[in-house]
């Protein structure tokens, strides 16, 4: 069997408003509650587990997706929209731009639980050819 990435937990202070953020953003679904988990399925199959743990408890994580030119269109438009604050790299440098690393489209944000989201167009390295 080859190794792949199953699922992970992401702690909020809010696990549904953070799932349906994301999902949101994502257009992706909010699964149902299992446990003390709300599930956040993406494409490859991977679960992201939302945990409602104290706020003093998380310690900011770094998610990145990798989305296709309309996907990143319609995710840019849905942070927009919500008025969430969003840079060209994840330092917080260049409040309201996005960068165009690797011949793509990227953009850095916050979730509401203070986890740095990312998403892109192309994955780090990518080289017109295909070749990395």
């Amino acid at each position: 069997m080859s190794v792949a990435l199953n699922h992970t937990i992401i702690h909020s202070r809010d696990n549904r408003e953070s799932a349906a953020f994301l999902a949101h953003v994502l257009g992706l679904s909010v699964g149902a509650e299992w446990g003390p988990f709300i599930p956040v399925e993406t494409a490859n199959g991977v679960t992201l587990d939302f945990a409602t743990v104290p706020a003093e408890a998380i310690t900011p994580q770094h998610y990145a997706f990798l989305l296709s030119e309309e996907e990143f269109d319609a995710a840019f438009d849905k942070i927009r929209a919500a008025g969430v604050a969003y840079f060209a790299n994840p330092h917080g440098r260049h409040p309201g731009e996005i960068n165009h690393n690797d011949g793509g489209r990227g953009v850095y944000f916050t979730d509401p639980a203070g986890h740095g989201m990312e998403i892109i167009t192309r994955p780090y390295g990518y080289q017109e050819d295909g070749a990395a």
